[in-house]
């Protein structure tokens, strides 16, 4: 009768189980891939398949017993570390949508919200339609099959291991906050001044004749300018989002410290 020792029960289930862990959270929180349009079945079954194809060509696995605290605290790892190279990305889609906040702000479209199926929340007309554009600019960039790659490569850099990896990581992605903000900030700087002089001229008009009631027709004016100043600014969208997604993916390879 053939006898499969314990131990080398465990070491073949860790070797594809302990990789899934951080794919999984990976492909949970990931832009695209893991948002509420793609239902949960399909990114268990694509974190599945990824791993099945990815987990020969790993590393070996610590061997560590499946009930004890160690497989715990392991797991944890790899969720975290998942997660946290997720994060990154959520930056590069959130610069966008913050733009698009800005803009409808300041040409009086902050009232009108959708409800975001991606995030379930309700966000700006123009930040949804910014959203739509980068979804699919990510997508026939091939901008998933990079960030896949991305995250094969960060098992040869980060193994699966108990050693802890450097929390600095965390206060890195925290300072990359202000990269969110200024970036939106550039894309959304050029809508936002020109709508500026837009209402400064309307200011200037009602100090100068009070009786014409200029501000009744400042509002709709102002957005209908603002709607042809975002059509203008359309042909300077993919410059912008090549230029942004370069740095997005660069961080990200910096994260786990990929050359």
């Amino acid at each position: 009768m053939l006898e499969i020792p314990v131990s080398e029960i465990t070491a073949w289930i860790g070797r594809y189980l302990w990789p899934f862990f951080r794919v999984s959270a990976f492909f949970m929180a990931m832009p695209v891939i893991g948002t509420q349009l793609v239902p949960m079945r399909v990114r268990l079954g694509l974190s599945v398949v990824v791993t099945l194809v990815v987990a020969p060509l790993l590393p070996i696995m610590p061997r560590v017993d499946g009930l004890s605290l160690t497989a715990y605290l392991l797991i944890g790892q790899q969720v975290l570390l998942g997660v946290v190279m997720a994060f990154v990305l959520q930056l590069l889609f959130q610069i966008f949508i913050v733009a698009g906040q800005m803009i409808s702000y300041q040409m009086g479209l902050g009232f009108a919200s959708i409800a975001d199926p991606v995030n379930g929340v309700s966000v700006a007309v123009l930040s949804q339609f910014y959203l739509m554009l980068t979804m699919l600019l990510f997508l026939s960039m091939n901008g998933h099959l990079v960030v896949i790659d991305v995250l094969v490569e960060s098992f040869r850099v980060i193994p699966v291991s108990m050693t802890p990896f450097d929390v600095g990581i965390l206060w890195q992605i925290a300072s990359w906050g202000a990269w969110m903000f200024s970036s939106a900030v550039i894309i959304a700087l050029p809508a936002v001044t020109a709508l500026l002089v837009v209402n400064f001229s309307f200011g200037i008009m009602n100090r100068a004749a009070p009786q014409l009631n200029i501000f009744s027709l400042g509002f709709p004016f102002a957005m209908l300018f603002g709607l042809l100043i975002v059509y203008i600014s359309l042909s300077g969208f993919l410059p912008q989002y090549q230029g942004i997604a370069e740095e997005g993916l660069i961080m990200l390879r910096q994260l786990v410290r990929i050359p």
